[in-house]
């Protein structure tokens, strides 16, 4: 065991349980709870957004899927970004007009009928607790590597903390543990990138000359098909990557903690330059884990590649440098999952307890409670799934995420806004066939079977495409699409109409 580290560890972790502490004093109501009562800026929201997205598949999982496989492990970074602009240009605004805690008050602004929201709300934990395993993968293979901590017990730890701060500090302590590592991890990817880029002249193009020497795959290394050689996977994983952020519920959450839709546009921007900025850099975490970790020694630490950036901060830097790196990714997951938490937690108390089975009528103090058992039922469900998900790459997790969300929740939302012939019975096919499809693409695909034994199951998967997107997006919109004009019941033109106007001016609300 590394003192070293465990000691970053222990002041990671004791920072983020003090701001747990002083959130937990201001967190006395719903709102405070679910959305820090609509007060933060947007330089801080996007920050904290920033800070959630920028996940253990960002910093340990790309990382490791460009040394391992080049050019296509880059495609996750570019996916990633790209995405914000769908963000930017189509859901923010509308969503923060419409909604008030969760995505499924924006669907009920227009469908007040209570299966929906009840789909909602199951897409949202569903979305919730896939992401989630992602993150709690790496953490269990972190600490196992770092402190020699069993990955059970490492993931046990994770999923304890995640549970403390949502269940007494809410969005407050949430928002504010991602802005500090959202810091964190921009500073320690900074100090590698530049370190990295010395080790190669500060050339761009002596970097690319010597990485077509320095891996086993040569001069293909710098070339797109290394793991992606089927052009429907490629645009399989690049349509749920670029899709599936504007349907991920802990990002959506984030657009009601700021006052008015303004202030989320600048959420958006603000967070598109730190995520940019960010997916630039992992470029020189891949090239330099591959040119001075190596191939074998990545694979011999963790079969995914997850810990090439660790390892990578410690061939540059040390001991020190690869604890503090480690410290940071712990950081990274325990800021992500504690936002997972608090999405799956809000769709059940919220939408479920008290909007369908309550009726509304639930007390602040019942919901209070409903949401903080909530967040404890969906930490124990995540923990006993990432158990079982080990030898996954955490990016590859998060890009399936990304998928059902597309799928799900994408054509719910953009019909929902934007098409006035969409009545419930669309919504309610739409949304399931997203859902049902892309869940049962993976669990018969190469993600969970391979004949070798690298998946979750030995055995041989009954289709060849690991990432689902490419069938199960649109099949969710064909679900709406089919639904609605097959559909015997007629949308209310009135409610739509009310609904375009509060989507695109916000005229309903405080400003």
């Amino acid at each position: 065991m590394s003192t070293t580290a465990f000691i970053l560890f222990l002041v990671i972790v004791s920072l983020t349980l003090v701001i747990t502490y002083f959130a937990a004093r201001q967190t006395k109501t719903t709102s405070e709870f679910y959305t820090a009562g609509g007060g933060l800026t947007g330089l801080q929201n996007g920050m904290a957004i920033a800070g959630d997205y920028m996940s253990a598949a960002s910093f340990l999982g790309i990382a490791g899927m460009i040394a391992l496989n080049g050019f296509d492990g880059f495609f996750y970074s570019i996916g990633f970004l790209v995405a914000y602009l769908v963000v930017l240009y189509i859901v923010a605004e509308p969503l923060r007009n419409l909604g008030k805690f969760t995505m499924a008050d924006m669907i009920a602004s227009r469908f007040k009928q209570k299966k929906v929201r009840g789909v909602a709300a199951l897409n949202t934990i569903s979305i919730s607790t896939f992401y989630m395993i992602a993150q709690l993968v790496g953490a269990g293979a972190l600490i196992k590597l770092l402190l020699g901590i069993n990955y059970t017990l490492a993931v046990c730890i994770v999923g304890v903390l995640m549970t403390i701060y949502v269940v007494f500090g809410g969005m407050i302590a949430t928002s504010w543990v991602q802005i500090i590592k959202a810091i964190l991890l921009m500073a320690g990817t900074l100090i590698i990138s530049i370190i990295v880029f010395s080790k190669f002249g500060f050339s761009l193009t002596n970097m690319f000359e010597k990485m077509k020497t320095a891996t086993p795959l040569g001069p293909d290394f710098l070339n797109p098909g290394n793991k992606y050689n089927d052009p429907l996977e490629t645009l399989s994983l690049n349509l749920a990557l670029v899709l599936g952020t504007a349907g991920l519920p802990h990002i959506l959450i984030r657009f009601y903690t700021v006052k008015n839709a303004k202030i989320a546009r600048k959420s958006v921007v603000s967070a598109t330059w730190f995520i940019g900025i960010f997916y630039i850099m992992t470029v020189f975490l891949g090239f330099g884990a591959a040119a001075f970790v190596g191939f074998d020694n990545i694979l011999a630490a963790d079969q995914a590649g997850n810990m090439a950036a660790p390892l990578l901060a410690q061939a540059l830097g040390g001991d020190f440098l690869f604890a503090f790196v480690s410290a940071i990714a712990f950081a990274t997951i325990l800021a992500v999952v504690t936002g997972l938490v608090l999405s799956a937690a809000s769709a059940f108390a919220h939408d479920i307890y008290s909007q369908i089975i309550r009726k509304g009528k639930a007390t602040e103090k019942e919901q209070m409670v409903a949401a903080r058992w909530a967040s404890i039922g969906v930490s124990i469900l995540s923990i006993l799934l990432a158990i079982f998900a080990q030898s996954l790459n955490v990016a590859f997790l998060v890009s399936l995420a990304f998928a059902v969300a597309a799928s799900a929740n994408l054509p719910l939302i953009l019909f929902t806004v934007f098409w006035k012939r969409f009545n419930v019975t669309g919504a309610l096919i739409g949304s399931l066939t997203g859902l049902l499809s892309a869940l049962i693409l993976v669990s018969i695909s190469p993600s969970v079977w391979d004949p070798a034994g690298g998946a979750i199951f030995v055995g041989e998967p009954l289709i060849p495409i690991s990432n689902p997107g490419i069938f199960s997006i649109p099949l969710g919109f064909l679900g709406a699409y089919l639904g609605t004009i097959f559909s015997s019941k007629v949308a209310n033109q009135d409610q739509f109409n009310e609904m375009k106007v509060k989507a695109h001016t916000g005229i309903h609300m405080d400003q």
